[in-house]
């Protein structure tokens, strides 16, 4: 049950942090934290929504910032969406996170956040959408990391949404570059897609 009113933070990374100006702590960017604003307000759902995702993040980073941009600011619904480059620095720097390293940090930041408040979870999975070979391959390491994140999910009765499962279903009427220019950052149409999972399945369907 969501309570009246509740302060909803968006925790994550560039399609998380969608371009926000960080000097204004209210900005939503321009990615799908904004959309869910727009569209709670359509639906006559009062909220106020803070955006603290950061570009470039992995799961480390989220953990060392956790009690200044979550704890801190007593939410009422958590939403993490991580793990992409966490993926993407093996392939472009040689530093890849072992998914028992990645499960274990996302873990300690699920633990810290049930711990210390109580909030309703939400996780969503990592995804890619296969617009190149380049981008595909990356998968054989991202579906250890959408394992782990449903698995915790699981276990800790969090809402879990299946951002790659559903694009995939999506990218079936349309291109994938359609919803994600280079495979991973979303244009318009992928963040309004987010968006609208995230309300129906945090809200429900109105």
């Amino acid at each position: 049950m969501v309570k009246e009113k509740p302060l909803i933070l968006f925790q994550g990374d560039s399609i998380t942090d969608g371009g926000r100006n960080r000097k204004r702590s209210s900005d939503l960017g321009r990615g799908y934290p904004y959309f869910v604003k727009n569209l709670l307000k359509d639906k006559n759902i009062e909220a106020e929504v803070l955006n603290r995702g950061i570009s470039g993040n992995r799961a480390v980073d989220l953990l060392g910032r956790w009690d200044e941009e979550c704890l801190k600011l007593s939410p009422d619904i958590v939403s993490i969406l991580i793990g992409v480059n966490d993926t993407w620095r093996r392939y472009d720097a040689n530093d890849p996170t072992e998914p028992e390293v990645f499960e274990e940090r996302l873990e300690k930041i699920i633990n810290l956040t049930l711990q210390n408040t109580e909030v309703k979870l939400v996780l969503l999975n990592p995804f890619l959408l296969d617009i190149n070979e380049k981008i595909t391959r990356m998968r054989e390491d991202l579906s250890q990391k959408q394992e782990v994140v449903k698995n915790l999910a699981e276990k800790y009765d969090a809402a879990f949404i299946d951002l790659d499962k559903a694009f995939a279903e999506a990218c079936k009427t349309k291109a994938p570059d359609h919803y994600a220019y280079d495979g991973v950052h979303p244009t318009e149409v992928g963040h309004e897609l987010i968006a609208k999972l995230w309300v129906d399945k945090v809200f429900g369907k109105r």
